[in-house]
């Protein structure tokens, strides 16, 4: 088998954690952080996740940063655009206290993507797009992974569509040039990195060590790192196509 990109999602896939853990603790950490400005926790967050649903449910016609802050403002007011700076400085700086809501397994990632690198000439950070890229890279820099291993890291800026719409795939692929039937999505949601993908014509591997699910997960290889690491090192090269 061979495939001429690999994807991996991120959030309990490179970087293991629960993720309800780790919202929580990251929402409250990012509350304090601008807490100067006039926002609290009761009314900051139900107003992030009407963002993230505004995310959600883009279609693609703008990218999900517009849809977020648009959303965001509307709810808590237009000078929330003037406190953006705000908001990527505690991505850049305050944001790493929240690798305390996770549990990096370094060694692991690594290996993961450096196998994903020794097989296919395209290796996707498919992480679900809600983040501004500085948000993204620290998040991979707890997993010990660096931006530089990715031709391609989805953010909330270069992506117009979100999982679990089949069409996040779709917007990969057709940036990259792939055929969807020779990539490979590797997450740990049954939904978003599995049903989607697969949905949208990619080959799926189940990374469950960090299991979400919602209901009955399509068939797919799955496991732990070391089913991975297996499945990973069976394929066939494909960078010299």
């Amino acid at each position: 088998m061979k495939f001429d990109g690999i994807l991996f999602d991120l959030d309990g896939t490179l970087l293991p954690m629960d993720n309800d853990r780790f919202t929580m603790g990251y929402l409250h950490c990012l509350s304090l952080a601008v807490a100067h400005l006039g926002y609290t926790e009761e009314t900051l967050v139900p107003a992030m996740w009407k963002g993230v649903r505004s995310m959600v449910l883009n279609d693609g016609s703008r990218p999900n940063e517009e849809a977020f802050w648009e959303t965001f403002s509307g709810i808590l007011g237009s000078q929330c655009y003037d406190h953006i700076p705000y908001f990527d400085d505690f991505y850049r700086n305050g944001f790493h206290q929240c690798v305390e809501f996770t549990s990096p397994a370094p060694e692991l990632a690594a290996r993961a993507v450096a196998l994903a690198q020794s097989k296919a000439p395209a290796v996707v950070l498919a992480t679900n797009p809600m983040f501004p890229r500085v948000a993204v890279e620290a998040r991979l820099g707890w997993a010990g992974v660096a931006p530089e291993d990715f031709c391609l890291i989805t953010d909330y800026s270069n992506s117009g569509t979100c999982k679990p719409n089949p069409a996040y795939y779709g917007e990969i692929t057709a940036k990259l040039g792939l055929d969807p039937s020779r990539c490979l999505m590797i997450g740990n949601n049954g939904e978003e990195d599995i049903a989607a993908a697969q949905a949208a014509g990619l080959s799926t591997f189940l990374l469950d060590d960090c299991l979400i699910t919602k209901g009955e997960i399509p068939p797919t290889p799955r496991g732990g790192f070391d089913p991975l690491f297996a499945f990973l090192e069976k394929l066939e090269d494909s960078r010299s196509r």
